[in-house]
């Protein structure tokens, strides 16, 4: 039988660890948000795919608790982000 304490503390980390995945798939959102708008900022072709790929494992995530649901990206979003920060 385990204690309550032990219980206590398998939770715990179990929440860190879903935190820590978050965490690092967030990092990972952002730098492909920031290449999107760096290409479209140069008239580059570019795609939000492996955003919204990321975006959807972030959201499995959240699914399941404590992290905040992410918003899928579209081209447009990406375009009108990148008007703003130009200005």
């Amino acid at each position: 039988m385990t204690s309550v304490h032990e219980e206590i503390s398998a939770h715990s980390q179990k929440q860190h660890a879903h935190i820590q995945s978050f965490l690092a798939l967030e990092q990972k959102r952002e730098q492909a948000i920031e290449s999107a708008v760096e290409k479209c900022k140069n008239n580059e072709p570019f795609s939000t795919d492996e955003i919204n790929a990321i975006t959807s494992k972030m959201n499995e995530l959240a699914r399941a608790g404590i992290v905040p649901l992410r918003k899928h990206v579209t081209i447009e979003m990406v375009e009108e982000y990148t008007q703003r920060k130009q200005k």
